[in-house]
């Protein structure tokens, strides 16, 4: 269950029902992601009184299993002359920058502060002592101002008995790399970029280890795979000082159009990677038809890696997902509100396909995503809620991620030839 401030989850045309999403207002890019304490804390850019872009502040929502979110009141609001831009969260356990103590250490959020009239982003801090309930922002900021207009998004984390910052360069195409003992004070380290995909701004960015590679993340506006926002991932080696990539190969975190700007959460139990992203795409999110909310995240995904390819698994559901999986070299399925009304998805002409245009309104975007596999059966899982599919094909190593416009909700199953294997839960399977 989704709670919000005036109650529980709501019940409007496209409300997604297991994906977070605010009670009203705007909201993109997920921020500060981090488990402290037994909660999983998702900040996100919000706007607190409008459905359209603006006031940029920090959102926030807690949930013990990354599925039953209770949002909260806005953590950290803009000004009028500034507004809150995308950063992350950390635990200062050493207490290195005096916010809190050992025995109550701060939660530290580490953010861009954007000059409305777009002469200057900077880094700034801000501390809270409550379980980031509230948050008091620091007297000193900013903390790394390198007077840039376009200088944003950073992703802070303790690694070898430092913090590291990642940060986007977005007009240059580049990350950058800082450290810093007390989260006050900066070096720079070294520059990754150009390369691979640069057909936008480089934005978002996240650096972590997999087993015994470095992975680092780079959400791409425009350029994405399809149109619009897209996310590329580039594989190698953190050596202390600087990213070396193993090659420029360009590898898509997500085939389809809707996933952007997503990060993982720091400090998860286990020391699992799971990853959230915006569950929409900037070609057209000012427009998508929702009241009086618009902005969704993906599901919660934990991440591995099997060769040289990201696999995402999603967080499994308490109550389980209306899903359906099936194998197959060429077949495919149709998920359907009516007969009119669906998604097909399969394999033809040894490419994986994802058909959204009979489950799709007049908003100009593509509503066929097609990629190359090799030649065999694959398996290809599908979670539905309304409002959203996501594929999960070739064990994860494909991922497709896509909104949808029904009236109702997609809820039957129907295979067409060549589907094998079919398992559906919460979902009727329906023949032709």
């Amino acid at each position: 269950m989704i709670t919000h401030p005036s109650g529980a989850l709501g019940d409007e045309k496209y409300r997604p029902q297991f994906h977070f999403a605010p009670e009203k207002n705007w909201m993109n890019d997920p921020n500060g992601l981090i488990y402290y304490k037994g909660e999983y804390h998702l900040f996100f850019q919000h706007n607190p009184t409008e459905n359209v872009w603006g006031n940029m502040s920090w959102g926030h929502a807690v949930s013990p299993d990354l599925f039953s979110w209770q949002e909260l009141p806005v953590a950290i609001t803009c000004t009028e002359e500034t507004g809150i831009f995308s950063g992350s969260t950390v635990i200062d356990y050493t207490n290195s920058t005096g916010f809190g103590s050992v025995e109550n250490p701060a939660m530290v959020a580490i953010y861009t502060e954007h000059k409305n009239d777009k002469s200057k982003q900077s880094q700034c801090l801000a501390f809270s002592l409550d379980n980031g309930r509230t948050f008091t922002k620091y007297e000193g900021n900013p903390v790394l101002d390198i007077s840039s207009p376009d200088f944003r998004d950073p992703k802070v984390q303790w690694i070898n008995d430092q913090w590291l910052m990642t940060i986007a360069r977005p007009d240059l195409h580049q990350i950058s790399f800082f450290t810093s003992h007390n989260l006050k004070e900066w070096k720079h380290l070294s520059d990754f970029g150009p390369t691979a995909e640069v057909g936008g701004c480089w934005e978002c960015p996240d650096l972590f280890q997999l087993g015994d590679k470095w992975v680092l993340i780079v959400s791409l506006n425009p350029g994405g795979y399809q149109v619009g926002s897209g996310t590329q991932y580039f594989l190698g080696q953190w050596n202390g000082k600087e990213f070396i990539a193993d090659d420029v190969k360009t590898r898509w975190l997500d085939y389809g159009r809707d996933n952007y700007a997503g990060i993982t959460f720091n400090n998860a139990p286990q020391d699992r990677r799971i990853f959230l992203g915006w569950m929409s795409n900037w070609e057209y999110a000012h427009t998508f038809p929702t009241q009086p909310w618009r902005g969704a995240m993906t599901l919660p995904r934990e991440l591995s890696l099997h060769g040289d390819r990201i696999i995402q698994t999603p967080i499994n559901h308490p109550n389980g997902f209306p899903e359906v999986s099936f194998t197959t070299s060429d077949g495919a399925i149709r998920i359907c509100e009516n007969n009119e009304r669906y998604v097909e998805i399969g394999v033809r002409n040894q490419k994986l396909y994802v058909d959204t245009s009979r489950a799709w309104g007049d908003l100009a975007a593509p509503t066929l995503q097609e990629i190359a596999i090799e030649k065999g059966e694959i398996d290809i899982r599908v979670i539905v809620d309304r409002g959203s599919v996501e594929v999960f094909a070739v064990g994860g190593a494909i991922v497709l991620t896509n909104l949808v416009f029904v009236e109702t909700a997609l809820t039957a199953v129907q295979p067409l030839a060549g589907a094998n294997n079919l398992k559906a839960a919460g979902l009727q399977t329906t023949h032709a």
